[in-house]
This record gives C-alpha cells, sequence and structure tokens, in this order.
C-alpha cells in the first residue's frame, strides 16, 4: 500500500460557518493588499486566531502543526489527518490533510502548495525556533517577512457582521451573570457557582447559533484572596459571609472571546471595601467616558493613572484598563496593540471594539483587601461609543446570596 504525504478529504457537505462567504472574500482581500504592500507571493498562517480569522476553521492542536495557506488566488487550510474531513466542512476556501506516516509531512503539504524560493509571509511571533528553521529548510524562501503586525492591524478594526457575532456574546455572558448571581448564597463552592454560569451561557449559546460548534466557554468565579488575580482559577473554597467575589463570564462563540466581569460581596460588604468599591466603579465610569473615535491608548492610561493616584489608590492597580476584542482565547490570540496600556499609542478609531476593566487588589491584612475589578465592552463608533454589556455593575446590585 503507498501511503500519502498528503491528501484531499472532502467528507461530507460544506457547514454553515460563523460568517457568509462574502465575509471571508473581504478578509483575504485585506490580506492580499498586505501580500501586495510587501510583494509576498504567499503567506502561512499558524495561529488559531488568524487560521479562524481568514477561514473560519479553529483547530486543536493536540501537538499537531496547523496552517492556512494563502497566495493571489487560493486559500488553503492544512491540517492533520486526525481530524479527518471537519477541517473541509468548516473552512472557507480549500483543505489539505497531512498524514502521520513520516515526519515533517506538514511542511511538505505547505510545500506543495506554495513552492520554494517564494517571497512567504509568516507569524513570527507563532513560529517557534523549531518551525522556523523547517520554514526555512522546506520552503527555501528568496525572502520571509513578518505579516503578523499587519494581521494583527487588520483585526482589530471590525466588520459590522463581526460586531454583530461581538454583541451576541456580550449578551450571552450577561446570561451567565444572572446565573452566578442566582447561585450565590453561603457554603457553595467557588467550582458550583462557576458551573452554573458555564452551563447558563453554553445552552444560551446553542440558542442563538443552532449550526455551530461549542467548545471553550468558561467562567472564572473567585472569593476571598482568590479574588487578588484576574485570571486566577476556581477552586473548591466555601463562599462565607461578607466575602469578596469576581464574577468572570467568557463566552467563546467560534473562536470570538467576549467577556463580563464584576465585583460581588456575599450578603454585606463592610466599609472599607465599600470605599474602595466605589472608588473603582467612579475609575470604571471615568475611563468608560474616555473611549471614543480619536482618543491614544496611552492617554487614556495616563488619564485613570491620575484619577488613581488623586485617591491615593495608583499602587494597587495591577494591569492594564482594557483591550480589543474579536478571534481570541485565554490561551490562543491577543491583539495587543489595542490595550489601555502606558506603551501602546494606538488611536482609537470607528469598528474598533474595547474594554473598560480597572483593577484595585489590596493585599491581605489590609482594610478592604481583595481584587476589585469591574468590566464592559464598548463598540467605538464615529460620534459615540455603544456600550454592549447590560449586567449592572457596583454595589446596588451585586451584594448578593
Amino acid at each position: 500500500m503507498t501511503r500519502p504525504e498528503f491528501y484531499t478529504c472532502e467528507n461530507g457537505a460544506k457547514a454553515a460557518l460563523p460568517f457568509g462567504a462574502a465575509e471571508y472574500e473581504a478578509r483575504l482581500a485585506g490580506l492580499r493588499d498586505l501580500m501586495e504592500m510587501h510583494d509576498l507571493d504567499a503567506c502561512l498562517m499558524t495561529s488559531m486566531h488568524n487560521i479562524a480569522y481568514y477561514s473560519g476553521f479553529l483547530y486543536c492542536s493536540f501537538g499537531r502543526p496547523y496552517g492556512l495557506v494563502v497566495t493571489r488566488d487560493r486559500s488553503v487550510v492544512i491540517s492533520a489527518g486526525i481530524d479527518a474531513g471537519q477541517p473541509w466542512r468548516r473552512c472557507h476556501g480549500e483543505a489539505l490533510t497531512y498524514t502521520d506516516w513520516a515526519r515533517d509531512n506538514f511542511w511538505r503539504a505547505v510545500v506543495h502548495v506554495i513552492g520554494t524560493g517564494k517571497a512567504v509571509g509568516c507569524e513570527a511571533d507563532h513560529l517557534s525556533m523549531l518551525n522556523a528553521e523547517k520554514f526555512n529548510a522546506f520552503l527555501k524562501p528568496k525572502r520571509g517577512v513578518d505579516i503578523a503586525p499587519g494581521t494583527m492591524a487588520q483585526r482589530m478594526v471590525k466588520s459590522e457582521a463581526e460586531i454583530v457575532l461581538i454583541k451576541h456574546g456580550a449578551a450571552v455572558a450577561d446570561v451567565g451573570g444572572y446565573a452566578i448571581k442566582d447561585a450565590v448564597r453561603e457554603g457553595v463552592r467557588e467550582i458550583d457557582v462557576a458551573m452554573a454560569g458555564r452551563d447558563a451561557m453554553e445552552a444560551e449559546i446553542a440558542r442563538r447559533f443552532p449550526d455551530a460548534e461549542y467548545r471553550d466557554t468558561w467562567v472564572w468565579f473567585q472569593s476571598g484572596i482568590n479574588t487578588d488575580g484576574a485570571h486566577n482559577p476556581v477552586t473548591g473554597r466555601k463562599l462565607k459571609r461578607g466575602d469578596i467575589l469576581s464574577l468572570n463570564c467568557f463566552p467563546m462563540i467560534s473562536g470570538y472571546y467576549t467577556a463580563l466581569e464584576r465585583t460581588m460581596f456575599v450578603g454585606e460588604v463592610d466599609a472599607a471595601s465599600l470605599k474602595i468599591w466605589e472608588a473603582n466603579v467612579a475609575a470604571h465610569e471615568y475611563g468608560m467616558s474616555l473611549l471614543k473615535t480619536g482618543a491614544v491608548c496611552s492617554e487614556i492610561t495616563h488619564k485613570i493613572n491620575d484619577f488613581f493616584a488623586e485617591r491615593d489608590l495608583l499602587q494597587y492597580r495591577t494591569f492594564g484598563y482594557g483591550h480589543s476584542f474579536g478571534v481570541l482565547s485565554h490561551y490562543y490570540g491577543r491583539e495587543a496593540g489595542l490595550e489601555l496600556r502606558e506603551d501602546i499609542d494606538t488611536v482609537l478609531e470607528p469598528g474598533m471594539v474595547i474594554s473598560m476593566e480597572p483593577m484595585l487588589t489590596l493585599p491581605e491584612g489590609m482594610p478592604g483587601a481583595g481584587g476589585y475589578r469591574e468590566h464592559d465592552i464598548l463598540v467605538i463608533g464615529e460620534d459615540s461609543s455603544e456600550n454592549i454589556t447590560g449586567y449592572p455593575y457596583g454595589p446596588a446590585f451585586n451584594v448578593v446570596g
């Protein structure tokens, strides 16, 4: 039996993708404009976020490489044989499957589409040292160009179709928030509350998107000292009256991430904690007022810094004040050019989607100890910004249980 290095596996019919063909063609046209600018013959995308953005296919690596080759007239997903026909069904364009029968068949499939001696764009922030060596050894490019910054800039400005999907995601997060609020009571474990929010969101995603694939939706629900970090995982800690809580809902819809994050307390909030909470809420509201077309990320950051410094709270700030939304996740993807930090000078423009999420963390032993964070998602428009988060923030609604 002759075992191939790669083959086509068009098993079944094409599935409904998150967006229509015209949306993907528009994205590919933008990529081909970048290719024209850099005089490239082809691009090899290897990250989950860019492959999903340009093809609709969100891969599951499990230690295997995946790619999307884009030339002037083709778009070809390169996937592993373990996935059979699913990548072809779930992608816009062509698909080629490589086999495990010999090492580096992935690269042989890439060469089959691109050829050798070409000018090729790649994602330098995603290629490991090992795969960078293989990129050069197999493709023998006459020139390689890091296309990642250009693709990130393209992803940062959302299409109308993307904004519709992101709005659905924000509404799903609200559903998770209300489910969590209903589950909070003394003696319940963090994990039990988190599961209530996750289950509610997954059911709501399936209701809104009956033809989608469902994966990766999660909740981080933290209590007490566990609230000190924004990304602390869920534990089995039982809730106690007076505990500070962090509600963090993350629905994932076809690779698109949205979030709802709120400070809460169980049953009552002490005076010291209330003072910090109200200050963070005030910073949150002030920060949202700054998110508008023409504003500069670094300047917004400095203004909120000044707000906290005037209240002697800046030393408790833990990270930047917000970030972009789109094809990203807690384990892949990031549009680092659109974050509210001192070192980011991006100018906000219509079509960008960004959060405002100030967080203060006071260490254990201090009055008001714990982590305080509010988080809303805003769509930047020509003349105003639209807050697409509906779940209320602040003490009036979020002292619960």
